[in-house]
C-alpha cells in the first residue's frame, strides 16, 4: 500500500526501499510482529553503520545506511497492510531517524578533519532539507484523495492515541518529537506559510523534491563513504542546501498560475 492513491503517485527517487519494503510487510501481515519491531530493527542497523564509520569500514557502513534506508520504509507499510496505524510508530520512527542522523554526521566529523561547528551545520541542514520534503509531502497526502493522514502538517499538539495505544506513551513520544522538530517546522513554515493553501503540487515537482527525502540524502553519503569521499560529506551537505530556495520559488510560482 502506498501514501497517496495511485493516480496521486509520483516517482520519488528518495523510496528506493518500498518495493522491499511491500513485500516484508505482505509477509509478516500475518505475524505478531509490529511496525514498532521493524523500527527497532532500522535502528539497529543504522547503529551499526555508526560503528562502522568510527572503526573505518566505510564500505561497511554504506551496506548498512542503505539497508537502514529500505527497512524504515517497512514499518509505515506493515501498519497499512494490518490497517492499525498508530501515532506511537509514526513518532518513534522520526525520532530514531533524528537520533541517527545526529550520530551519522557525529562519526563523521570524528574521522574527518572538519571542525565542530561545520558538522554541526551540516546535521543542521541535512534535517532542514528533510523538513521541507515532509512538509510538502504530507501537505499533498492531506489534499489528494485516500492520502495517508496518520502524519499532521502541522504538530502542534498532542494526538488523542489510537485503539491500542497507550496515551500516555503517544504524549511522551510526541514531546520528544517535538524537542526534536519544533524548531525545523517553524523555520520552514515561517518561509512557507502559504504551501497548505496551495493546490496540489505537480507529480514532476514532487519527484524532483524527493531528492530532500531521507533515503536519497542517505544514499548520497553512502555513495561517498564506498568511495573514500567521506571528507567530502560535511561540506556536500551544506551547499545542497541551497536547492531549498529554488523549490520553494518554484512552489510559489506554481501557486501564482
Amino acid at each position: 500500500m502506498s501514501k497517496l492513491s495511485l493516480q496521486d503517485k509520483f516517482i520519488d527517487i528518495s523510496d528506493y526501499g518500498r518495493p522491499f519494503a511491500t513485500r516484508l510487510a505482505a509477509l509478516l501481515k500475518h505475524t505478531s510482529a509490529t511496525p514498532v519491531h521493524i523500527t527497532l530493527v532500522f535502528g539497529v542497523c543504522g547503529l551499526i553503520a555508526v560503528y562502522a564509520i568510527l572503526i573505518e569500514f566505510f564500505v561497511t557502513a554504506a551496506i548498512f545506511l542503505i539497508l537502514k534506508s529500505i527497512i524504515d520504509a517497512a514499518d509505515g507499510e506493515l501498519a497499512r497492510v494490518k490497517k492499525s496505524p498508530s501515532y506511537t510508530g509514526r513518532y518513534l520512527d522520526s525520532i530514531f531517524d533524528f537520533i541517527l542522523n545526529f550520530l551519522v554526521i557525529t562519526a563523521i566529523w570524528i574521522v574527518t578533519e572538519h571542525a565542530f561547528t561545520t558538522a554541526f551545520l551540516a546535521f543542521f541542514c541535512l534535517q532542514l532539507q528533510g523538513t521541507l520534503y515532509n512538509y510538502y509531502y504530507v501537505i499533498q497526502r492531506h489534499q489528494t484523495s485516500n492520502g495517508d493522514t496518520t502524519s499532521k502538517i502541522f504538530e502542534t499538539e498532542v494526538p488523542t492515541a489510537y485503539p491500542g495505544e497507550n496515551q500516555k506513551t503517544v504524549a511522551l513520544l510526541f514531546r520528544i518529537y517535538s524537542l526534536f522538530y519544533s524548531l525545523f517546522d517553524r523555520l520552514i513554515y515561517r518561509i512557507e506559510p502559504h504551501a497548505p493553501q496551495s493546490d496540489p503540487f505537480p507529480k514532476w515537482f514532487m519527484t524532483l523534491l524527493s531528492i530532500y527525502g531521507l533515503g536519497f540524502q542517505l544514499l548520497i553519503i553512502s555513495v561517498m563513504l564506498a568511495f573514500g569521499l567521506i571528507n567530502w560529506i560535511i561540506p556536500l551537505l551544506i551547499v545542497y542546501t541551497i536547492f531549498i530556495f529554488l523549490f520553494i520559488a518554484i512552489r510559489k510560482s506554481i501557486l501564482s498560475r
